[in-house]
This record gives C-alpha cells, sequence and structure tokens, in this order.
C-alpha cells in the first residue's frame, strides 16, 4: 500500500472547489464575485495537471528499451530539460533544469522517455533531493547501465518570493551511481558535455 492508497476515497471534484473557495474566503475575498466565480473550478483543473505524475508509472516509461545501438558503450546525455513541479511544503512552484545521462550497458531507451521520467517525478509534490535519487535509482533499475549521472538546478518560490527572499538563488542536487560515482573523468566529462564549468569537482 502507498501514501495514496491510505487518502481513499479520492475526493470529488465538488469537494475540491469547495476548499478553494473556503481558501478564498480565508484570504479575505468573495469567491462569488464574478471574477472569482469560476476560479475554484478552475484550481481543480490547473492541480489534475500540475500533479499528473501521480498518474504516470516511471518503469514503465522505460520498459521499451533496444538493443540494436551498434556496440555504442559510451555516454548518452540528455540536457536542460526544464520541468515544473511543487514544494510539498508550502505547494508554490519548483522551476528549473535537469541534466540526466547514463552509461548504456546491454540496453538503451528512447532519449524522449528520460524527459518523460524526469516530467513523471517532478509533477509531483516534491523537494529536490528526492526527486533528484529518484530520477537516477529508477534508470538504474530498470536500465541496468554502468552508470547514471542526475544534476538538477531549480529555483523554489518558497524561497524566492516569501520567507528569506532571495530572488535569483537557485539550488543544485547531483546523484551519481556506477561509473560515474568511482570514475572522476566520468564526472569530468558529463560536466563538459552539460556545459557547466568545474572547478575541483564544483561548480564554476
Amino acid at each position: 500500500m502507498n501514501a495514496r492508497d491510505l487518502l481513499q476515497p479520492q475526493p470529488t471534484l465538488a469537494e475540491v472547489e469547495a476548499a478553494v473557495q473556503t481558501l478564498i474566503r480565508w484570504v479575505g475575498e468573495d469567491p462569488h464575485r464574478e471574477g472569482l466565480r469560476d476560479t475554484p473550478h478552475r484550481v481543480a483543473r490547473a492541480y489534475r495537471d500540475f500533479f499528473a505524475g501521480y498518474q504516470e508509472d516511471p518503469v514503465a516509461l522505460l520498459s521499451a528499451t533496444f538493443e540494436e545501438a551498434g556496440g555504442y558503450d559510451d555516454m548518452v546525455l540528455v540536457r536542460h530539460i526544464r520541468f515544473e513541479s511543487h514544494c510539498e511544503h508550502h505547494l508554490v512552484p519548483i522551476v528549473g533544469t535537469a541534466h540526466v545521462a547514463y552509461l548504456p550497458g546491454e540496453r538503451v531507451v528512447g532519449l524522449s522517455k528520460i524527459a518523460r521520467v524526469v516530467d513523471a517525478f517532478a509533477r509531483r509534490m516534491q523537494i529536490q533531493e528526492r526527486m533528484t535519487s529518484q530520477i537516477a535509482d529508477t534508470i538504474q533499475s530498470v536500465l541496468q547501465p554502468r552508470g547514471v549521472a542526475v544534476v538538477v538546478e531549480a529555483q523554489h518560490m518558497c524561497m524566492t518570493t516569501r520567507g528569506v527572499r532571495k530572488p535569483g538563488s537557485t539550488t543544485v542536487t547531483q546523484r551519481w551511481i556506477g561509473e560515474f560515482n568511482t570514475d572522476a573523468n566520468q564526472r569530468r566529462d558529463f560536466w563538459q558535455g552539460v556545459g557547466l564549468g568545474i572547478t575541483n569537482g564544483a561548480i564554476a
């Protein structure tokens, strides 16, 4: 049983819209005025889109692999994968970019599937550290490559628009598995492929 099973039965659309109406009243607005009359329905539809990742199975996304890679065994890097997520602590946006690489074993996967795995985990209530590990660990588990590298850089609206209010600040998280973890040359090639400079192993 997962966390979603414990939340059953799922609230109805009417219950969701009523909850949004309550929030509108709580901030001091009138949910029945013209501009806000349809907002609860719009918010419900938006949340279904924002959190569509709960309906995706990242393992299934990677299940269609190919053996005919012509003996290719060097790094496969998909860089600058833009994503939008939501902080599970405040339900405000996290917007960023993921760079994902793997060193093929016997099989490779369609490049679009890597981006879809990023989206499947991003479009959930998240913390960046967990999302980074989920992406890397899922690719490692399904493809069984010689190594996986995932670097995520993102802005957190809970930090830039509230609290300490530090616009422009970004958070970088990394997960290295297999040869990317043990071989500094593989990590160097990754950073060069991504286009980021490194100094003593850190982003410059």
